[in-house]
């Protein structure tokens, strides 16, 4: 029977995977109002997300081995919360000093930093919980960020609407994420405190593998995300305010994915999502591409959201599992996970100037087809 703490835990923690992508939400409809503010040249702002991945890709050595020091990810989360909520309303507030690209770009790599010292200790959190609840919950933690993420973007645009600054709409975002951590981390308990023993020991290949599909499934969130409106607005001919209408399918069926993915993994077990979601992913890629019709495309990025809702929360579940801690399992697959946030649009992109995001899209094909083949590898 589950005991009341593991229930407040559980609660607790879906707060704080509310408030990450209540965040992120609020930090991606303030990019134009920032980069206004700063006066950045389209290369400029290339360079201030750069320097965001950057951070968190060198955060995720310490996120995996802070836990045990700190006294578990509970308290690591009590730490590191607040600080990424503050530097979110830090990021605007930079435009009055001197050399303020520079400040910028430093305070992106700081956010970007400490949001992965939330991100990885809070999956590994939800992992223990998950543990202890004795059945899959890990999508459910999912599917909170997810509608953290549509509730943080719907209200930053709302406050946007009404004349607010950068400075304006990410302090009050800001405020609410504070607000949201500084309760939840009270009830969250201790959370994966065990060492991660040495730090320089080769991840078993099931690791590896788990890691490569989280990148491949990331990186196909990551084309969508930034590359599916240019593709419908250039490529097939809609408008730019009806070629929102992709991301806005594909984000609704993620977060919808992600509210039955419990039940589906229970059902079915991990690897088996894993392997559907990819032929999903494969499917929806062929209707993007091969039809080259608005209406094919938005049916295919629906798919596309589907087939990848489930995939991360599978493979940092498996990894929190298989690995000799929580914490050091999800910051290993985390580490590729989110190397794709790096290489993705640049991919796309290039592929894009050489050929056509037609073809660009076409890589969904190929992450969708390299899943199933690491799944069945997996199995043998």
């Amino acid at each position: 029977m589950r005991d009341s703490q593991t229930l407040a835990a559980r609660i607790a923690i879906t707060a704080i995977f509310f408030a990450n992508g209540f965040a992120i939400g609020a930090w991606a409809v303030a990019i134009p109002l920032v980069k206004a503010l700063y006066r950045l040249s389209d290369a400029q702002l290339s360079l201030i997300l750069l320097a965001a991945g950057i951070g968190a890709i060198c955060a995720m050595p310490v996120a995996g081995l802070a836990p045990p020091k700190l006294g578990g990810t509970g308290r690591t989360l009590t730490m590191t919360g607040p600080i990424s909520a503050l530097m979110l309303a830090v990021l605007p507030v930079l435009s009055v000093l001197p050399a303020a690209f520079a400040w910028l770009a430093a305070a992106a790599f700081v956010f970007g930093f400490f949001n992965i010292l939330v991100d990885v200790p809070m999956n590994a959190h939800a992992s223990v919980i998950e543990r202890g609840w004795g059945s899959a919950i890990m999508s459910s933690f999912h599917a909170a960020w997810s509608a953290g993420g549509l509730a943080g973007s719907a209200l930053g645009g709302l406050i946007i609407q009404h004349g607010a600054s950068a400075s304006v709409q990410l302090g009050l975002e800001a405020a609410i994420v504070l607000a949201i951590l500084l309760i939840a981390t009270r009830r969250i308990g201790v959370g994966d405190t065990h060492t991660g023993g040495p730090i320089f020991v080769p991840p078993e290949r099931k690791l590896i593998a788990l890691g490569i599909i989280a990148l491949l499934a990331v990186f196909s969130e990551a084309a969508v995300t930034d590359w599916s409106a240019l593709y419908l607005s250039r490529e097939l001919g809609w408008s730019a305010a009806a070629a929102a209408a992709g991301f806005s399918a594909y984000a609704l069926m993620m977060f919808l994915g992600r509210i039955i993915g419990d039940g589906i993994v229970r059902r079915l077990g991990r690897e088996e999502v894993i392997g559907y979601g990819a032929a999903i992913l494969f499917v929806g890629g062929g209707l993007a591409v091969f039809p080259a019709s608005p209406w094919a495309a938005v049916v295919g990025f629906c798919l596309v959201g589907l087939g990848v809702a489930n995939m991360v929360p599978a493979a940092f579940s498996a990894s929190a599992a298989a690995a000799r801690t929580p914490s050091m399992g999800v910051a290993m697959t985390a580490s590729l996970a989110y190397a794709a946030y790096l290489m993705g649009p640049p991919l796309i992109g290039a592929v894009a100037s050489v050929a056509s995001l037609r073809v660009a899209f076409g890589l969904l094909l190929v992450a969708g087809a390299a899943i199933i083949a690491l799944t069945i590898r997996q199995r043998a």
